[in-house]
């Protein structure tokens, strides 16, 4: 995502800043924020509850029509699962004002107690490990309106120049259940989905994966079904409504040809011919380094929106005003950021991290944001050389805040720090000096991608697979970076013709190499934080430490 807001849950990268630029970069140590209590909907929401945790989710149909003239949604979602083992109660998430009006199952309505957040569905007839069962929610309501879209959560109900409807969703984090009743955790994803939304006329839905048919209704509205065949996770799911004009091209990718659909305002269609072209740019540098696209079924997607832009699934939305940079400004300082339109380049790398990988927990939500922000200096190094990617990368470290811990807590939907962005890519990038062999990072990077390919994560799994493939263990690294708010710091000093270094400000057992140059000449050191001396001929050592590597090198003399 691009991202978060003024709320403690999402504090905006963009917002931070312009605060530092206002402020001359002025820094001062912070003192990490308390952990605020965590409430039972906290628990409710954030936790696989028995009430989840007996079934899987197959399917979804979510058949609903949108009102522009009075903000209302009204519909049904038809939950499809399979019954892991026998339970006769069913939670389903809906945040007010939206009510669900009835719950059926087989034609019968069934008893709903509300819990906050929660919905209870006590079904009376038997749940058979096995079988494959369905609900049927029928709901209402008016959608709670986005403050800050997409940094906090709902619906946009804006008007295009000729005062048409230009309305969209967006929920990450704030939950989809702001507008839709689902199973409202990233754990479990329906394996496809059916998305059919009814709009006055003269307007166009779009949503996830293809477009099945267009139904036009008595009253002259139309129905747009769109099907999407392959896993999706509960925030990708979006509404997007307007007098779309429709542009498209044919990708020749990995797997072959993928279609590319682009829906934009009338007015904008000349400047988004233009400015699109950095979608080939960002599938062909990505498909290098990640593997194929992995929702070829799907299509591809770019919507332009009310807003700055989401990573919706085969449905990308963007707002970035047809500028390069984010909202043309270089996130980097370097000038490589305005070589490219941050949102496209961002958003579409989240098809990787994000659609395909997905966390389980959101506090988890690292795996998206580091590896996507970490695939913008991928980006401009496939087009513009490794020399312009680390100046971009390296450019990125002046936003970092190291005011809390990269992961969050679990079990009561919260994230971790957005240091998960600049932060979360350096750590990456410093793998990958670490690696020191830029073909098998590749290699692990692709393998990532194929090995987690549609699955949801954790952090562990991530870690235990990064290390195994490089051959290393990153327990210590991943705490270091993760699970700590300090930046390593190398000491070194030198006494007569010996250099000593050591490493401090680190977790326990910290003991990742670094690459120096010592009077010009390459050296690997393998430090620990006890003092370690490496013996010269010369009483004056020049020594440079790699800038690649994310830490923090003191005076010598310390």
């Amino acid at each position: 995502m691009t991202r978060p807001n003024t709320k403690s849950m999402k504090h905006s990268l963009a917002f931070r800043i312009l605060v530092s630029i206002m402020l001359s970069a002025v820094a001062a140590p912070a003192a990490l924020a308390q952990t605020p209590p965590f409430t039972r909907q906290d628990s409710i929401r954030g936790s696989i509850t028995p009430e989840r945790a007996w079934w899987d989710l197959t399917y979804y149909h979510l058949d609903i029509a949108v009102n522009p003239a009075d903000s209302t949604v009204r519909g049904k979602n038809t939950v499809q699962y399979k019954v892991l083992q026998p339970h006769q109660r069913m939670q389903l998430d809906l945040q007010p004002p939206m009510t669900m009006e009835k719950v059926l199952q087989n034609g019968k309505p069934l008893p709903v107690k509300q819990d906050g957040n929660a919905w209870f569905i006590t079904l009376p007839e038997s749940q058979v490990a096995g079988t494959v069962n369905t609900v049927e929610v029928h709901y209402s309501g008016k959608p709670q309106v986005s403050v800050r879209p997409p940094w906090t959560g709902g619906f946009t109900w804006q008007k295009d120049s000729k005062g048409k409807p230009f309305v969209a969703t967006s929920n990450q984090g704030d939950g989809a259940s702001l507008w839709w009743p689902c199973k409202d955790h990233m754990y479990d994803e329906p394996d496809s989905m059916l998305i059919s939304i009814r709009v006055p006329e003269n307007l166009t839905n779009v949503s996830n994966g293809r477009l099945r048919k267009v139904d036009t209704n008595t009253d002259g509205s139309k129905t747009f079904h769109w099907f999407v065949s392959n896993p999706i996770n509960n925030y990708g799911v979006n509404v997007n409504i307007a007098d779309y004009v429709h542009f498209s091209e044919k990708y020749q990718g990995e797997k072959g040809v993928l279609d590319c659909d682009y829906y934009v305002l009338r007015e904008n269609l000349s400047k988004a011919k233009k400015q699109f072209k950095d979608v080939p740019r960002t599938l062909q540098a990505f498909e290098h380094w990640f593997g194929p696209y992995p929702f070829y079924e799907d299509s591809y997607k770019l919507v332009e929106v009310p807003y700055l832009g989401m990573e919706h699934q085969s449905s990308v939305t963007y707002g970035n005003g047809y500028q390069n940079g984010y909202m043309g400004y270089d996130l980097s300082g370097s000038g490589w950021g305005l070589k490219f339109d941050y949102i496209i380049v961002h958003e579409t790398g989240h098809e990787w991290f994000a659609n395909s990988i997905t966390y389980k927990d959101i506090a988890d939500m690292w795996v998206h944001e580091s590896f996507t922000t970490y695939s913008e200096n991928l980006f401009v190094e496939y087009h513009y050389g490794k020399e312009a990617g680390n100046a971009y990368i390296i450019g990125l470290r002046k936003n970092i805040q190291h005011d809390a811990p990269i992961i969050g807590d679990y079990g009561v939907n919260r994230q971790g720090s957005d240091d998960m962005y600049p932060k979360g890519a350096n750590m990456l990038h410093t793998l990958r000096q670490i690696v020191n062999d830029d073909e098998k990072w590749r290699g692990i990077l692709r393998g990532l991608n194929q090995d987690f390919y549609h699955q949801t994560v954790t952090t562990q799994q991530i870690e235990d697979y990064l290390s195994q493939k490089t051959g290393r263990d990153l327990s210590t690294f991943f705490n270091q970076y993760l699970r700590d708010t300090r930046l390593p710091r190398l000491e070194h000093k030198q006494e007569g013709t010996s250099w000593h270094y050591r490493w401090a400000n680190t977790v326990d057992g910290f003991n990742m190499p670094v690459k120096v140059h010592l009077n010009g000449k390459v050296q690997w050191l393998e430090p620990t934080s006890k003092w370690q001396e490496l013996k010269g001929s010369k009483k004056t050592l020049k020594v440079v430490i790699d800038p690649n590597f994310y830490i923090e090198q003191s005076t010598p003399g310390v």
